[in-house]
C-alpha cells in the first residue's frame, strides 16, 4: 500500500494550490485527478486582487498577470446595433497597502496551466486517471479506494473535487443551498469572426434571457455565457452554441468558427454542512458552490487552500493537532460570507467593485486571532496584512512590505532579532498599520497583535508549533 502525508483529490485551481504549498514546504504530498487532464474550459476567469496577492507568494504572479488582462466594458446591443456601454465595476482608489488594484481576467484552463507549471517545478506531480471510490479512517490516517483495486494510506485527505464531490458524499456530509436562478445556463468558449475584442459585448432579449461573448484575455476565444429563458433544455452541443449565437447576435451561425468547450449549468447557492470530518477536509467547490456572477468561487476556493496548505505543514512538524480546527472555523464563516455576496450580485443586489475585490476577508473572530492591546490601530489581529513601503532592511528586496512576507515563513513587526526560527523580523511596523507589534501568520494575515513582543506572544508562538 502506497503511503503519503496528504492526499489531494482532485487538480483544479483548490488542488493545484494546495499541493503548490504543500511542496514548497517540504510535505510529502500526492495529488489525484478523476479526469485524463486538466480542466479544458474558461469558467472561472475571474482573479481578485486579494488572490493575485496569494498567487505573488506562491511564485505565479507573473506569469498571471502576462497571461492576463483588465475586464472590459459592457456593450449593450439590441437589433444589431450598438445602445450604449458600462462599465462591469464600480471605480474606487485602491489604498498604498494594495500592490494589485484591479481584477484580471484569464480563462480558468489557463490558470491552471501555470498553477501546474509550477507544482511540477517544484517537484510535485498530478497522478491524472485516478478515480476514488472509497475511504476509511482511523485515528492515526485515512485508507483511500481507487477504481485500479489500488490504496494509498494518507495521514491527512484533502477533497478539493468539486461540487459533486465524491469525498464529500463518502464522508456522509450534507450540503445546504439554494437555486439562485431558475433559468439554465450555458458557457462556452468559442472563436468567431464580426465582432470586435474591446468589449465584453451583451445581447439582452426581451423575454429577460440575455447572451454575452467575452474576448478572453491572452487568447483568440471568447466566453460565451447565456441565460435561457425558463423551462427551456439547452443544446450545449457546437451547433446548439452556433444557433445561440445566431438567435441572440446578428452574427451568422458560420461566423462561429470553432466551439472548443461548451457546458450547461443552473446557478445555485450551496454550503457544506461541516469542513472537516477527522482527517478528512473539504475546499474549493466541494465545500462551497456559487453563482459564477461576481468572480468568487475560483478566488475563495484557492484561498482556502491557502489557509489549509500552512495548517497542515505545522501539525506534520509537530503543532498541536488543534490548529487544524481553524481551517472551518475560518473558512466555512468566510465561504457562506461570499456566498450571500455572489448571490446578491447575480440577483443585481450588490455591484461588481470593493464588494468583490475580497481585500476584506478577515479572521478578526477566530481563535487563532490574538488582539493584546488595550487601544488597536487600523491593522488588527485577523485583519489582512497590507502591504507597505520600508526601508533601511537588507532583507527587503524592492522595499516592500510584501517581499518580506514572501515564502513559508512567519513575520514580526516591531522587533530586533527573530524570537523563534521560521520567524522572520522588521525592527517596526509601518506607519499605516498603526502603533504596536504584529506577527503575521504565512497566508498574510496579522495572527498576534500587541504592545510589545511579550510572553504572551511566546505562548502564542507554542500555539502554532513554531519553537
Amino acid at each position: 500500500m502506497e503511503t503519503t502525508d496528504v492526499l489531494i483529490v482532485g487538480a483544479g485551481p483548490t488542488g493545484l494550490a494546495l499541493g503548490i504549498d504543500l511542496a514548497r514546504r517540504g510535505v510529502a504530498a500526492q495529488l489525484v485527478e478523476r479526469a485524463d487532464a486538466l480542466f479544458p474550459g474558461s469558467r472561472g476567469k475571474g482573479i481578485q486582487p486579494r488572490t493575485q496577492e496569494v498567487f505573488d507568494d506562491l511564485g505565479v504572479i507573473d506569469a498571471v498577470l502576462a497571461s492576463s488582462g483588465p475586464y472590459p466594458d459592457r456593450m449593450v446591443w439590441r437589433d444589431g446595433e450598438r445602445v450604449g456601454e458600462e462599465s462591469m465595476f464600480e471605480r474606487f482608489e485602491p489604498d498604498a497597502g494594495t500592490p494589485y488594484p484591479a481584477p484580471r481576467m484569464i480563462p480558468q484552463w489557463r490558470t491552471q496551466e501555470i498553477l501546474y507549471a509550477r507544482l511540477t517545478e517544484l517537484g510535485g506531480k498530478v497522478a491524472f486517471g485516478r478515480e476514488v471510490t472509497g475511504l476509511t479512517q482511523d485515528a492515526d490516517g485515512v485508507d483511500v479506494a481507487f477504481a485500479d483495486g489500488t490504496t494509498v494510506r494518507a495521514r491527512y485527505v484533502v477533497g478539493a473535487d468539486g461540487g459533486r464531490s465524491g469525498i464529500r458524499r463518502a464522508l456522509g456530509v450534507g450540503m445546504t443551498g439554494e437555486t439562485v436562478d431558475p433559468a439554465p445556463f450555458v458557457v462556452a468558449d468559442l472563436r468567431l469572426r464580426g465582432l470586435d475584442r474591446v468589449y465584453w459585448h451583451a445581447f439582452p432579449a426581451a423575454d429577460g434571457s440575455i447572451l454575452g461573448l467575452c474576448p478572453l484575455a491572452g487568447t483568440e476565444e471568447f466566453q460565451l455565457a447565456a441565460r435561457l429563458p425558463e423551462g427551456s433544455e439547452p443544446d450545449v452541443s457546437p451547433d446548439g452554441v452556433r444557433e445561440l449565437v445566431a438567435r441572440y447576435t446578428h452574427l451568422a451561425a458560420e461566423d462561429v468558427t470553432e466551439v472548443r468547450w461548451s457546458s450547461e449549468f443552473r446557478p445555485r447557492a450551496a454550503l457544506a454542512d461541516r469542513f472537516r470530518a477527522g482527517r478528512v477536509f473539504l475546499a474549493g467547490d466541494a465545500a462551497h458552490v456559487h453563482s459564477p456572477a461576481g468572480g468568487q468561487g475560483l478566488n475563495t476556493s484557492v484561498q482556502d487552500a491557502y489557509n489549509l496548505g500552512w495548517k497542515l505543514a505545522a501539525v506534520l512538524n509537530g503543532a498541536p493537532e488543534t490548529l487544524l480546527e481553524t481551517y472551518e472555523e475560518e473558512r466555512r464563516a468566510n465561504a457562506a460570507a461570499v456566498l450571500e455576496l455572489s448571490t446578491g450580485v447575480h440577483r443585481g443586489e450588490v455591484q461588481r467593485g470593493r464588494a468583490t475585490v475580497q481585500l476584506g476577508v478577515g479572521y478578526r473572530d477566530s481563535s487563532l486571532s490574538a488582539e493584546t492591546r488595550t487601544d488597536p490601530g487600523p491593522v488588527r489581529a485577523g485583519d489582512r496584512a497590507p502591504d507597505a513601503e520600508v526601508s533601511g532592511d537588507a532583507e527587503v528586496s524592492g522595499g516592500r512590505l510584501f517581499d518580506l512576507f514572501r515564502g513559508p515563513h512567519w513575520t514580526l513587526l516591531g522587533a530586533t532579532a527573530p524570537p523563534r526560527a521560521g520567524v522572520r523580523t522588521l525592527p517596526s511596523a509601518p506607519e499605516s498599520y498603526g502603533p504596536g507589534v504584529f506577527l503575521i501568520r504565512p497566508d498574510g494575515y496579522v495572527g498576534w497583535a500587541g504592545e510589545t513582543a511579550t510572553e504572551d506572544l511566546a505562548a502564542y508562538l507554542d500555539g502554532v508549533g513554531i519553537r
